[in-house]
């Protein structure tokens, strides 16, 4: 789901940056000295100079990844006053609602504007690594857009 947002908003030559933390040996937050590590300050340059994130995340146990959290934590204020977009992968329809108090976090503790169209999907809607479900094509076109639209407006 994430690669194809990315595509969707490459094509339409916005500058974008795709940060997949599988490739990021990021530590765990310890609440000090890992904030000064050279791979936590290269994450927190890339949030703190976006004007907007959609942040693709599989949902474990009705919550969102540890790995998503974790990137929070150690990020922290970069994430002030960001339009932020959810796409969530899980195994099955029943924790459909698990992003909303990762995203109420993200409101209350940093002004996190956050886009009221996240998209849910579980592994029927994938086929070979790509989203084949024209209805959640679809879905992250239109959460595409309103990230956009909404991220253009002045602050």
């Amino acid at each position: 789901m994430s690669k194809y947002a990315y595509d969707l908003v490459a094509q339409q030559g916005i500058e974008i940056a795709f940060m997949d933390l599988r490739d990021h040996s990021l530590p765990l937050c310890d609440g000090g000295p890992c904030y000064s590590l050279p791979e936590v300050q290269a994450a927190t340059k890339i949030v703190s100079e976006a004007d907007a994130i959609i942040m693709g995340a599989p949902v474990y146990a009705y919550d969102l990844s540890a790995a998503a959290k974790n990137l929070v934590e150690l990020t922290g204020s970069a994430w002030e006053d960001k339009v932020v977009a959810f796409l969530c992968a899980a195994g099955g329809l029943s924790s459909y609602m698990s992003v909303m108090s990762f995203a109420n976090s993200l409101m209350l503790d940093f002004r996190c504007l956050i886009v009221p169209r996240f998209v849910y999907a579980t592994r029927k809607a994938f086929e070979n690594d790509a989203v084949a479900d024209a209805d959640v094509r679809e879905r992250i076109e239109q959460m595409v857009a309103a990230t956009i639209r909404l991220a253009k407006l002045p602050k």
